[in-house]
């Protein structure tokens, strides 16, 4: 079983993808956060394999990113957001991010995404 959490301030959002990810037999949603602070509580709570998170979030996507790459080493996290811009996305990977997704993808994409970030050795991306 893969633990997810997710991580999006925008309610629609988080929910879309709580019921995507939960609808899957391998993954399990431990856990919606809201915030950049709500996010490292949750993390440290319930420590997930994968954190699925939001760039623009209250508190910093970014900053959720680093302390999840210090604090929590073998969690992947996995960038969602509606930028695409190569600033962005370089900012987010060098934070720690290991896979990137825009918004609007398909439930699949996101869904394969989880998977791969879930089932990745540790120090194997």
């Amino acid at each position: 079983m893969i633990r997810v959490l997710i991580c999006d301030d925008d309610d629609l959002i988080g929910e879309a993808l709580h019921e995507v990810l939960s609808a899957e037999p391998d993954l399990e949603v431990v856990a919606v956060a809201r915030t950049a602070g709500e996010a490292a509580e949750l993390a440290g709570k319930h420590a997930p394999d994968v954190v699925v998170l939001d760039v623009r979030m209250p508190g910093g996507g970014i900053q959720v990113a680093r302390a999840l790459r210090e604090r929590h080493p073998r969690t992947r996290v996995m960038g969602f957001s509606a930028y695409a811009d190569p600033a962005t996305i370089a900012e987010m990977r060098r934070a720690g991010v290991a896979e990137y997704l825009v918004k609007g993808v398909s439930n699949r994409e996101i869904v394969e995404a989880v998977r791969r970030l879930g089932r990745a050795p540790t120090g194997k991306l």
